[in-house]
């Protein structure tokens, strides 16, 4: 017989999620690390949370489909305010 800290110490577990406790946190670090810009992840947090996420997917697809831009956050930010203008209007 072996001990389960034995067993369990042979499989290394990836606890990258350590610090999430909310779905919003999860999908704004995944966006974050998409557009590459992990630097303002923070920003993204907030925009999780108070932003509905259509939106935030609609910009994030634009972005996706996008040709090599310079700056993959800055033209995410752009189309937000975009499709933000739009439904005020």
């Amino acid at each position: 017989m072996q001990k389960v800290g034995d067993i369990v110490s042979k499989y290394k577990l990836d606890d990258k999620d350590k610090f999430v406790s909310r779905e919003f946190q999860k999908y704004a670090y995944d966006l974050a690390v998409e557009l590459g810009d992990l630097a303002h992840k923070s920003l993204y947090m907030k925009l999780a949370k108070e932003t509905p996420r259509i939106l935030l997917e609609k910009a994030r697809s634009f972005v996706k489909d996008a040709y090599q831009p310079k700056s993959k956050g800055r033209l995410f930010m752009w189309k937000l305010q975009e499709l933000k203008k739009g439904i005020k209007i």
